[in-house]
């Protein structure tokens, strides 16, 4: 897929079918998501890829999400961020949610690219999952991403509108009514590249 056509096409999915994701199309997203800038070139992040049913009903439970226990499949994203603190002192942390940001995004775009739909939950017990997963006390959940097919639902499956460009970027200061005269003549943001 081109580009674009990922950017255009990724979205989050709440409901999926029952069929399976392959481990090479998870496999394919975490050696994408490895790719993406680190600070200092250090990788902080850890997954574990869970398939077993009732670990992603606990998942579900977990995040408050009971809609998270209809995918296949769901990735926990962790990170070592002692591992960055210990380099970069306090701003190792920011460093930290950055990258694991990046990552996760990342994996997104890969699984969407690749036809597989997957979804950014937030929020979650941490202490929950840690305890369910065997991950150690001191590494940050960063993300659940249930990945699977999406279950289109007529008229349930909603596409959120995106906010405009226009109300995002400033030019040199922080002040709306700089803008270059490509941004004034345009009336459809989306179409300025």
């Amino acid at each position: 897929m081109e580009f674009d056509a990922v950017i255009e096409k990724r979205r989050s999915a709440r409901s999926f079918t029952n069929k399976p994701v392959s481990h090479r199309q998870i496999l394919a997203a975490v050696d994408a998501a490895r790719r993406c800038p680190f600070a200092g070139n250090r990788n902080h992040m850890k997954f574990i890829i869970v398939e077993n049913p009732d670990s992603i009903k606990a998942l579900a439970q977990f995040a408050d999400q009971l809609w998270i226990a209809e995918a296949p499949m769901v990735v926990i994203a962790f990170s070592d961020e002692l591992h960055l603190e210990n380099m970069y002192g306090e701003r190792g942390r920011i460093y930290s949610r950055q990258q694991a940001g990046a990552v996760i995004h990342t994996m997104l775009l890969k699984l969407t690219d690749l036809g597989v739909s997957s979804c950014w939950v937030g929020a979650y017990n941490d202490h929950a999952i840690k305890s369910k997963f065997g991950i150690p006390g001191d590494f940050i959940i960063e993300a659940l991403i249930p990945v699977g097919y999406e279950k289109y639902e007529k008229g349930k499956t909603v596409v959120a509108p995106k906010k405009a460009i226009s109300a995002m970027i400033y030019w040199e200061v922080y002040d709306r009514s700089r803008r270059p005269q490509l941004m004034i003549e345009k009336k459809d943001p989306i179409s300025l590249v």
